[in-house]
């Protein structure tokens, strides 16, 4: 294969995984939170871009699409940052009353500056009960049905008589402090605790489900190679220590230094003794019905791993319930290793066999060419990885927001937006650090090869 055409499949095969797995992730978001019943604007594969191919749900109000930029996704989920001013109440109505405004008239009726103006309609347009429609400089109503609800709530209908469309004038009957209540309620930041939390959650969690049923399918469906405990070479790597001494594919193995050995097993427990002792190995086998005596050279005083040699394997189905408990033990390592970076006694060692996007797709690309179950495999294990990193208490990452709704339930009061964001500036270089660290890893590993 050219170096053009390696890139070119590293770059299909790590997009179209990336791809999959982030929408995985955000569709647990998504599907969380609208089983919460939180106004959810947008559900989108990519980074946010103007150029964008998408669709209005027209029943949940939500635009679906994807952007050119694969380098992840994201659900806007309304209400996750905002003001707590208390001019938000009268600001909303006077939205409604006037069917759209700019911050300047609102800071005029108000007796406030542009800026808190601007601040109280951007809050409410990011809770979706009005909409900018000029970058910031005009905001006008929203649909609402009779009962006042948009097109992001539950069981609106748009249809029927007393409904009026965006930019219409829309008075508020009634106090306009239970009002923005109501539409508080429909955010994020309007449900309690409990509600939060699995939102934040339920895109990690999606991704260990999805890696846990694939593992669990190709292990009972596809089956899993096993070695063959025989003393039959399966394979022997042309160049090895093996290879050079004369041993070849299908060669019975019969004694290694005087001691005899009738199966993998018993080969295995015998190299283990004698490998580190970096002295040559002297092996029997039968070859074509023959036995003959070779020696493998081993560098004098140096002790080897290994000697280039593995026995047949063969495919086998697992049932159904060993494969489930097969991906735990599997999800279970992997969530080892995302903890293990974290621990300041392994962090450097967990550092050191990380990868990028780079590497990420250069493995896809490899499983892919191995077959649909290596591809299956390794998008199982990016999958996990995805999950339980996102569940590490850094901001801004899942786990650090989970980490923040903890410390704001702690201290009884929410955390000011000033304070979350320096944490998230933080977190945000730790992993700009690492993706540099894990970069150079990438092209170390693609220099060496």
């Amino acid at each position: 294969m050219s170096a053009l055409a390696s890139v070119a499949s590293a770059v299909f095969w790590g997009a179209l995984v990336l791809s999959v797995l982030v929408f995985v992730h955000e569709l647990g978001h998504y599907l969380a939170a609208r089983f919460f019943g939180m106004r959810v604007t947008e559900f989108f594969l990519g980074m946010p871009c103007r150029l964008k191919l998408s669709y209005k749900s027209r029943t949940r109000g939500t635009e679906i699409g994807v952007t050119p930029v694969l380098l992840g996704g994201y659900t806007r989920i309304c209400g996750m940052e905002g003001s707590q001013d208390e001019l938000l109440a009268p600001c909303l109505g006077l939205v409604q009353s006037w069917g759209g405004c700019t911050p300047s008239e609102v800071a005029v009726r108000l007796g406030i500056d542009e800026e808190r103006a601007l601040s109280l309609l951007l809050t409410l347009s990011d809770w979706a009960s009005i909409r900018d429609c000029g970058g910031g400089e005009r905001f006008e109503t929203l649909p609402r049905d009779a009962d006042m609800l948009t097109e992001y709530d539950r069981g609106h209908d748009l249809s029927v008589a007393g409904s009026t469309m965006a930019g219409a004038a829309r008075p508020i009957a009634g106090d306009l402090k239970e009002f923005l209540a109501a539409e508080r309620g429909r955010t994020y930041l309007g449900h309690g605790f409990i509600s939060r939390v699995l939102v934040l959650v339920a895109g990690p969690a999606l991704n260990v489900l999805l890696a846990l049923l694939i593992v669990t399918f190709s292990l009972s469906a596809l089956g899993v190679e096993v070695a063959e405990n025989t003393n039959v070479m399966g394979s022997v790597s042309e160049g090895g220590y093996a290879w050079e001494a004369g041993v070849r594919p299908g060669d019975k193995v019969i004694s290694i230094d005087g001691a005899p050995v009738d199966d993998w097993s018993s080969i295995v427990a015998r190299l283990h003794e004698l490998l580190p002792q970096g002295k040559d190995l002297k092996i029997r086998v039968i070859s074509s019905g023959e036995e003959r005596d070779l020696v493998v050279d081993l560098p004098d005083g140096q002790p080897v791993d290994v000697i280039g040699i593995a026995p047949p394997t063969l495919m086998r189905r697992l049932a159904l319930g060993e494969a489930f408990r097969a991906a735990l033990r599997y999800a279970a390592a992997v969530g080892e290793g995302a903890l293990r970076l974290i621990t300041p006694r392994y962090s450097l060692e967990t550092l050191k066999g990380t990868s990028s996007v780079v590497g990420i797709s250069a493995m896809a690309s490899k499983a892919a060419s191995q077959g649909p179950n290596s591809l299956l495999l390794f998008a199982a294990v990016i999958s996990l990885s995805l999950g339980f990193m996102n569940l590490l208490p850094i901001p801004p990452l899942d786990g650090g927001k989970v980490a923040i709704e903890l410390v704001q339930l702690i201290v009884r009061r929410p955390l000011s937006v000033r304070v979350q964001n320096a944490v998230s500036y933080v977190g945000l270089a730790l992993f700009l650090a690492l993706f540099v660290f894990a970069l150079r890893n990438d092209i170390g590993s693609i220099l060496a090869g």
